[in-house]
């Protein structure tokens, strides 16, 4: 069995394809436990605190039943003093007193990896705007249940901004498992060339193949899983005009997925997903640039390819097995 006790998640790059591997395993054992009845007891007299500086709705929800499945008690904190009134330094020491587990949600990963280095206790990265490690166990844990390969006979073709958390995460993770991973994009939003070159030399050794091209359609061929992500972050609000007008073509539409001339091909999206016009800034962007649908057609979003509503379930599993697995006694 692999130990991971007292291991913190800041990054998969900390992390084996072994251990990466033991995890998504471990998750589809936890998810069969709870779908079967079974009360989990791993994380009885833990407590966890969830430290949120960004808003959310699948990782603080995932985060939450999956402690109270296994018996842990939660604190949610969203107005802290940490780096207010109060060091990193002196937040961290404090929490690790009080807590066997942190979870951060927020923007800089110098405030996870500070939380790490001073709390003396696991630190989870429930996302970064550099890296989302939890959305890619989960993305891969989807892959492998749906796909029913093992993952170096995989292609992921990530469509959109090459670049942002999600992309990154998902090209270490599938570099560390031998799976053949393609950002299709612009050339403006092309992966950090540092992590594409150092992903590239690690596939060496894994025989995974990861690159990027602009060429969409012919990116997409043989893919077996094609994910996409919102076009705009939080937190950059203005760039809304750019960004369409460099990623309006590389939307995910059913011509894409017939691209990859592979009938079972998955579609994979981190949600929230700007499909269709029932949110606010879905309205907005339509009435502004006329685009009623952004990232995704809502015609893919609903097809039987689309398998986004069991990748946001298996963000609890995941995360439930990475607690488990790190904070157990």
């Amino acid at each position: 069995m692999t130990d991971l006790k007292g291991r913190s998640l800041l990054t998969l790059l900390d992390f084996t394809a072994e251990e990466i591997s033991y995890l998504i395993d471990y998750a589809i054992e936890l998810k069969e436990r709870k779908r079967s009845g079974r009360k989990g007891d791993l994380l009885e007299g833990k407590n966890i605190v969830l430290l949120f500086d960004k808003a959310s709705t699948r990782t603080r929800c995932a985060f939450e039943v999956a402690a109270f499945d296994e018996g842990a008690r939660v604190t949610y904190l969203s107005n802290s003093q940490m780096g207010k009134k109060e060091s990193m330094e002196d937040t961290a020491r404090v929490l690790g007193r009080f807590y066997d587990g942190i979870e951060f949600r927020g923007y800089k990963q110098e405030t996870v990896e500070a939380l790490a280095r001073w709390s003396g206790v696991p630190v989870w990265n429930g996302l970064t705007d550099t890296y989302h490690p939890t959305q890619v166990l989960a993305d891969f844990m989807t892959a492998k249940e749906h796909l029913g390969k093992p993952f170096h006979e995989m292609k992921l073709v990530f469509v959109g901004d090459g670049r942002n958390n999600v992309a990154t995460s998902l090209m270490i993770g599938a570099a560390k498992l031998g799976m053949d991973f393609t950002a299709a994009c612009p050339e403006e939003l092309h992966p950090d060339e540092s992590m594409l070159n150092a992903m590239q030399v690690l596939g060496k050794e894994t025989g995974a193949e990861i690159g990027w091209s602009s060429d969409l359609h012919e990116a997409v061929k043989g893919a077996d899983v094609i994910y996409t992500d919102v076009w705009v972050s939080m937190g950059e609000d203005d760039k809304f005009a750019e960004r369409i007008g460099l990623l309006k073509p590389y939307q995910v539409s059913m011509d894409v997925i017939r691209a990859s001339g592979n009938p079972n091909v998955i579609f994979e999206h981190c949600l929230p997903a700007f499909h269709d016009l029932e949110t606010e800034i879905g309205r907005d962007v339509a009435q502004k640039y006329g685009l009623e649908e952004m990232e995704v057609t809502d015609e893919v979003f609903r097809s039987s390819h689309s398998v986004v509503f069991d990748e946001a379930e298996n963000r609890m599993h995941t995360i439930k097995a990475v607690m488990a697995a790190t904070c157990c006694s």
